[in-house]
């Protein structure tokens, strides 16, 4: 398959690790962190979330220092009920400039759907897992591909950056351990397919730094590290050692999750994604710059937790006796 055209966000340039980090174990000097709460940490609550309330999240992570915020995604409500009012957000929120807020589109119709509503970046959702992937959207890994190629035919007609999601890297709810060769083959084709950067997604948290690593170097094989993101669960508690092991190798991209919210419809059992307040606080900790206000993220959790009449999944913010 011949290699695609990606298109780059503005901000994507400045944040690709710095040269020899992967050979030398290095740590990155600055990591791009992408808020992923109001997407995948909203989509698995139960109740359904008010949509002001969902535009007041955005809101307030735009004014975190965040540079990425993953905003709704355009399914159908049939599927996924929590994100119906993807439009309404997506038109709702205060944009600020040199944010991005990507939304998740599954297929053309939601492509153009998100696009009408004013989408600037797209992402795409695959799977390493032949079975995750049936029970997901019904279909062979080959033939979510060959959906997906509308998707990015149109995008690059419309000049709109394309990210692609692969989940399952760790392992499956349905069929255990993945194999390291699969998601890299996987991982190849979608970056073949011209997504600017692939996000590596342990959707059940199950992976250790053991199996992160053996996955990564499988990976980085097919796939620029400068290409690479990691989405860690922490169902197992093993989230912040795996994503300190993916720095170590020159991965400089990290998805998480305000207040740790999260979950997964296709995935019974996943817990949330690592806490961004978590990752903020290790990140700080290693000296490596994110932009990133902490206060403000953690006053961010707790508006969220009030609205949800949850706690904080956040070992920072619970230390902190804010929830």
């Amino acid at each position: 398959m011949a290699a695609a055209r990606r298109l780059l966000p503005r901000w994507a340039v400045s944040l690709r690790p710095v040269s020899g980090a992967a050979a030398a174990g290095a740590f990155p000097k600055r990591v791009k962190v992408v808020e992923v709460g109001p997407r995948d940490g909203l989509q698995n609550e139960k109740n359904v979330v008010p949509t002001p309330v969902k535009i007041n999240l955005i809101n307030m992570l735009s004014e975190t220092g965040l540079q990425v915020i993953e905003t709704t995604s355009f399914v159908s409500p049939k599927w996924v009920p929590q994100m119906a009012d993807h439009t309404e957000v997506m038109q709702g929120i205060n944009k600020l400039p040199g944010i991005s807020y990507p939304v998740l589109t599954p297929n053309l119709k939601g492509f153009q759907a998100a696009v009408a509503a004013g989408a600037k970046e797209v992402s795409i959702f695959g799977a390493a897992s032949e079975l995750f992937t049936k029970k997901n959207i019904n279909c062979s890994i080959e033939e979510s591909l060959e959906r997906f190629d509308e998707v990015m035919t149109a995008a690059r007609a419309a000049s709109i950056p394309v990210r692609g999601y692969v989940s399952c890297v760790l392992g499956c709810p349905y069929e255990g351990k993945i194999s390291a060769a699969k998601v890299a083959e996987v991982s190849k084709k979608m970056y073949s397919m011209g997504c600017y950067e692939i996000s590596l997604g342990d959707t059940i948290g199950v992976g250790t730094p053991g199996s992160m690593k053996e996955m990564l170097t499988a990976v980085m094989k097919e796939v620029p590290v400068g290409a690479l993101a990691v989405h860690c669960h922490d169902t197992y508690g093993q989230a912040l050692a795996n994503i300190l092991v993916a720095l170590q190798m020159g991965v400089s991209v990290v998805d998480a999750s305000v207040a740790g919210l999260g979950g997964c419809p296709y995935a019974q059992g996943a817990s949330g994604n690592v806490a961004t307040e978590d990752l903020v606080y290790m990140l700080n900790g290693l000296g490596i710059h994110t932009g990133v206000d902490l206060q403000k993220l953690m006053d961010t959790g707790t508006f969220i937790c009030n609205a949800l009449n949850r706690r904080t999944n956040s070992k920072v913010s619970q230390a902190s006796c804010r929830l």
